[in-house]
């Protein structure tokens, strides 16, 4: 999936004393299908703002954002809602597992909407964990698993509805130097395999350096990282 931004602008009026903070100002951003983008900065500087934006779990204040052929403020809410299920795979600092759930229902979770028959999704699954290296563990429950095996539940969780764009924002926070490293291979592999838009955010100089490009984000606007 190809993604245009352009103009974006995106500020929060603060809980304490009602100011308003500026996160993004008039921010600009080209991504071609198949790119692999890092977003670097410090906390607090708008990465995961700009990952919510683009992924539409936020609305900004100002700007455009296209998303392939769909210009996000002209789609309709059910739009986004199937922008979300079925185009936008998420994977988050922490995996958000549910608890009570095995490994398996866990990546199955986004296909619950879909009513049909659902024997090819649970052979994606299979074919997931498998990538993955988490077969072994499908019947165990999160809290039976090392970090690692979570946070790849978590990737294939956010690959089982085959998406064009995947966003991961601080997606190795959580792990050891050695985790960290298998899971960046791993979606790099999902990248040219898959031919999916990577866009990941991280405080990692070593993983931003293993994509396209890089930016950070100074002042609410993108620039290309020269370090």
């Amino acid at each position: 999936m190809n993604i245009s931004v352009k103009n974006l602008t995106k500020s929060y009026r603060q809980s304490i004393g009602g100011a308003v903070r500026m996160v993004l100002s008039d921010l600009d951003l080209e991504v071609a299908t198949g790119e692999t983008i890092a977003i670097m900065g410090p906390s607090g500087s708008g990465k995961t703002t700009l990952l919510n934006l683009i992924g539409t779990l936020d609305k900004p204040d100002a700007g455009t954002i296209k998303l392939g052929n769909m210009v996000v403020s002209d789609m309709t809410e059910t739009d986004v809602l199937s922008f979300r299920n079925q185009e936008a795979g998420f994977v988050f600092q922490f995996h958000n597992l549910l608890p009570q759930c095995t490994l398996l229902e866990n990546i199955l979770l986004p296909t619950l909407p879909f009513k049909g028959d659902k024997s090819a999704l649970n052979k994606r699954a299979e074919e997931l964990m498998a990538f993955l290296g988490i077969s072994d563990q499908q019947n165990n429950k999160p809290g039976e698993l090392s970090g690692g095996e979570c946070q790849r539940a978590a990737v294939a969780r956010a690959l089982i509805n085959s998406p064009s764009l995947l966003l991961a924002d601080e997606p190795t926070g959580s792990l050891d130097q050695k985790n960290s490293e298998q899971l960046i291979d791993l979606l790099l592999d999902i990248n040219r395999t898959m031919n999916v838009t990577l866009l990941v955010a991280t405080h990692s100089k070593s993983i931003a350096q293993r994509m396209n490009r890089i930016f950070t984000i100074q002042e609410g606007k993108l620039v290309v990282w020269n370090e």
